[in-house]
């Protein structure tokens, strides 16, 4: 029995060396691999705030053909920019889970080949335990049966420190994929930004070829072309906005809206707008999403049947968010809450409103909702980072706000409360017409 186990230790301990060493080498190709991918982020982040700096300077100028022609370009140039990046995160992330994901297998694959040895030593192991002292004394010299003894402990306690190590490494590497698999998720939802982020890219693209086309040389016609868009503040008021998952209302009503949540919330009047804005552009197939099939079926079905039949609604009939190929959807209204979310606030919104029950459908109610939540996020701070932020968390929550892959998102929004600011400015009298 001595050699026998001896030779088995032999061969499961190099068994063991030839399955840890490739996946050393294979963690060294991807390292290589990821501080490559690293690097180019970190020269296109590096360039994307290059771009956002000319960007900034060129806004402060005077109103002008090559001013916003500049602009144009300094948009399109950080908007490309930020599409490379977000392809090189999305990279990098799914190379690590595709890598993770192998090593579980190969690991898995290892140790259920493992099984038949180690149930070989378990057997032996219950025989040895059955085996009366008197047995074993006729089976062979007390030297042999001795040696036999601790040549078996000693393998067992190889294989047993060989096997918990295995199922430790099985474990971290669980751990990592778990964690890269949260990271894919949180990239694949800026997919549907980045689409957005190239319609806007193409919208700039026309606008700067036709702005160049129709106004090369005649400065004064442009200058007049934008006085016309703002010439007074009876056509802002009549103006149409259009709301997500809802009708379109008047630009006035939805300021006068806006003014009232300002008043209980601290949020800027524009900053809102600039959101509601935003989440009515945000996405394809707006309000044509069905509740049963489009919402998350355990976090959101039951919670919206139950809004639904509070408001006296049908649930069928209602338009949400449709979901995205990554994911879930089931958006309710302007505001573009989920409805695990909106019954978090419901309470704050009737009170803000006075409408109990809130419906997130109701224009009015919408805009409340929206910068109760924006000021939870910081905006009633009032600065221009805080406001940013706000609407940044509003997308992506706390934890991701920061991140640079959503920054596309703020400035957007940010861009939307510039020009709503414009046109309260002239409602209240504080710009010439």
């Amino acid at each position: 029995m001595r050699h026998s186990l001896a030779n088995f230790f032999v061969a499961f301990s190099c068994a063991i060396f030839f399955m840890l060493a490739p996946l050393v080498a294979r963690a060294d190709v991807i390292a290589n691999q990821r501080a490559e991918l690293e690097r180019q982020l970190r020269l296109i982040e590096t360039d994307i705030k290059a771009n956002q700096g000319v960007l900034a300077e060129k806004q402060k100028q005077r109103v002008s053909l090559e001013r916003d022609a500049a602009i144009l370009d300094a948009k399109i140039k950080v908007a490309k920019l930020g599409i490379k990046a977000r392809d090189i995160v999305l990279k990098n992330i799914q190379s690590g889970i595709k890598d993770k994901a192998d090593a579980i297998r190969s690991l898995d694959g290892k140790v259920a080949n493992s099984q038949d040895s180690l149930a070989q030593i378990l057997r032996r192991t219950r025989e040895i335990d059955e085996t009366t002292p008197v047995e074993l004394a006729l089976g062979g010299s007390i030297t042999d049966i001795f040696n036999d003894i601790d040549a078996f402990q000693t393998i067992q306690r190889a294989l047993d420190s060989s096997f918990k190590e295995m199922a430790t490494t099985r474990i971290d590497l669980s751990f990592r994929r778990s964690a890269l698999e949260e990271q894919q998720e949180e990239e694949q939802d800026l997919r549907q930004l980045q689409v957005l982020q190239q319609r806007s890219l193409q919208n700039d693209e026309k606008e700067k070829k036709e702005l160049v086309l129709a106004a090369r040389g005649q400065e004064s016609i442009y200058l007049q072309l934008i006085a016309d868009k703002e010439r007074n503040a009876a056509q802002i008021r009549a103006a149409l906005f259009v709301l997500r998952d809802s009708t379109a209302v008047a630009f006035g009503d939805i300021f006068s809206y806006a003014k009232e949540a300002s008043v209980k919330t601290g949020v800027r009047p524009a900053l809102i707008l600039g959101v509601l804005a935003e989440e009515s552009n945000l996405g394809t197939n707006v309000g044509t999403g069905n509740w049963k099939k489009d919402m998350h079926p355990t976090r959101d079905q039951p919670v919206f049947a139950k809004i639904t039949a509070t408001l006296g609604l049908n649930p069928d009939t209602l338009p949400v968010s449709k979901k995205p190929w990554y994911g879930w959807g089931g958006a309710m209204g302007p505001a573009q809450f989920i409805p695990s979310t909106w019954v978090l606030y419901q309470d704050r919104i009737a009170r803000a409103t006075g409408q109990n029950p809130p419906n997130p459908w109701n224009a009015r109610t919408a805009t409340f909702a929206a910068a109760i939540l924006l000021m939870d996020n910081g905006a009633d701070k009032g600065t221009r980072a805080t406001e940013r932020l706000s609407a940044l968390r509003y997308l992506a929550g706390w934890k991701n706000a920061g991140k640079p892959a959503y920054a596309f998102y703020g400035d957007d929004v940010m861009e939307l409360a510039d020009k709503f600011q414009g046109q309260v400015d002239i409602l209240e009298g504080k710009r010439t017409q």
